[in-house]
Order: structure tokens, then C-alpha cells, then sequence
């Protein structure tokens, strides 16, 4: 394993996080930071609580999901495309890294970039509304497990889009619209019966259910079922690189 190869990827990767910290931190928090004040303290206090919960506590780990999600998916699809735009990536294919190596570097610098933001989210939260933690290491768990599969699924775009465009589509067409409609400011328990079950073919609900949980106790679907849908999705992304590497489809001539 040429860890300093994954160091190199890695670090290059932060590198341009702290170069643009206005866009890739404090953007996200501001945005966020908005629905808690909106949606929390202002529409929030009028609203009955959920589940026992206060309605501004109850959305917390859903806005915290949706940052997440559509952040790690950006930034792991932007890092990847970059070099395939300027054709540097035929340097990386080159170079004695493997396809294993060049993943580490460009997922993990995208999961962690996610995860900080989740946390510095998290603690920007209390300063807006009341909430615990029930279960902080399954929270970290949920959070780790998001990034990471994201980030997977956001390198898959990278490589396989073909302008600064098709970078988007999916994080704004597909991601933010499941999320909003996953339960990230209700229960699905809330909508009618076939709306429930329609409902639970949006697979960020799992997402949410499970990370909800870690926070209050509370899920609206079972919470191992939420972690093995995370892990399905996780490896399915790892299948399709896996084949994208090997094939070479989309990263060699």
C-alpha cells in the first residue's frame, strides 16, 4: 500500500477546502443555520412536538443529513472530475498508484470534508434549539457510514460526467429532493398509508430513520434495517468502481 501516494491525494484534496473556506464551510453552516433559525425557533415553537419531541430538536438530524449527503456527493464528484478536465488523471493512472490508493485519497478527503461539516453543523445547532444525543457513538457510526458511501457514489458521477453541469444534476435533482421528501422535516408515520409505503422506496429514508434514532430514540423504520441498507448502498458503490477500474470506462483512452 503507497501511503504516501494516498497522503498526497489526500492532503491536495483538504488543501483546496481551506483555500475556499467561504464556499466549502461557511456557505453550508450559513444555509443551515438559516432552516434552524426559520424552521426551528420561528415555525418550530408554533408546531406540536413529534414523537415527544420538539418539532426544532425533531429536524435537526434531517438538516444534518441533507448537508451531508448533497456535500460529500459534490465534493467527491468535483475532486475526480477536476483531473479528468484537465487531464492530469492520465498523470494519476500513470504514476505506481493503484486504483485502491487513488479511492482512499479522493473519497477520504471528501468524507472527511462531510463529516466536519456535519459537526460543526451539530454543534451550530445548539446555539438555535434544545436536543441530545442518546446514542453518540451510533451517532458518529451513521454519520461516518453517510459520508463515506456518498463520497463513493459522488466519485461515480465525477467519472462518469462529462461537464461542470452533470456535476450538479444529481446532487440538486436527485439527492436534495429525496432528502426533503426522506422525512427530514416529518415522520413518515405523519403521511397517509400509501404514502408511507411509496415512501420506503426513497432510500434516504433509511438514512435518516437511523440517524434520528441515534439522536432521540426514535425511528420510523427499523434501525439495523437503516444500517444494512447503508452498507448495501456502500458496496454497490465500491462494485461499480471496482468495474469502472477495470474496465477502464470513462478513465483511460
Amino acid at each position: 500500500m503507497n501511503f504516501y501516494a494516498i497522503k498526497a491525494i489526500y492532503l491536495f484534496e483538504l488543501a483546496r477546502t481551506w483555500r475556499t473556506l467561504m464556499q466549502s464551510i461557511a456557505s453550508p453552516v450559513l444555509s443551515t443555520s438559516l432552516y434552524f433559525i426559520v424552521f426551528g425557533s420561528a415555525i418550530g415553537s408554533r408546531m406540536v412536538a413529534i414523537d415527544g419531541i420538539s418539532y426544532g430538536a425533531f429536524i435537526v438530524p434531517g438538516l444534518i443529513m441533507l448537508t451531508v449527503l448533497t456535500e460529500s456527493t459534490s465534493n467527491a464528484s468535483f475532486g475526480i472530475y477536476m483531473p479528468k478536465f484537465s487531464g492530469t488523471i492520465y498523470e494519476i493512472l500513470s504514476a505506481p498508484v493503484s486504483a485502491v490508493e487513488i479511492i482512499l485519497g479522493y473519497v477520504g478527503a471528501a468524507a472527511s470534508k462531510a463529516i466536519l461539516l456535519g459537526l460543526i453543523i451539530l454543534l451550530t445547532a445548539q446555539f438555535f434549539v434544545d436536543f441530545s444525543i442518546i446514542h453518540p457513538l451510533w451517532m458518529l457510526t451513521f454519520l461516518v457510514l453517510t459520508a463515506i458511501s456518498f463520497s463513493l457514489f459522488g466519485f461515480i458521477i465525477g467519472v462518469l460526467a462529462n461537464s461542470f453541469e452533470q456535476l450538479q444534476i444529481v446532487p440538486l435533482m436527485v439527492i436534495t429532493p429525496l432528502t426533503f421528501l426522506g422525512g427530514s422535516f416529518y415522520s413518515i408515520s405523519m403521511l397517509p398509508p400509501l404514502w408511507q409505503q411509496i415512501t420506503l422506496f426513497n432510500p434516504v429514508v433509511y438514512l435518516i430513520s437511523g440517524f434520528r434514532w441515534s439522536f432521540y430514540g426514535v425511528a420510523d423504520v427499523n434501525v439495523g434495517f437503516s444500517l444494512a441498507m447503508i452498507l448495501l448502498f456502500m458496496t454497490s458503490c465500491i462494485g461499480v468502481i471496482c468495474w469502472i477500474f477495470h474496465t477502464g470506462y470513462k478513465v483511460k483512452i
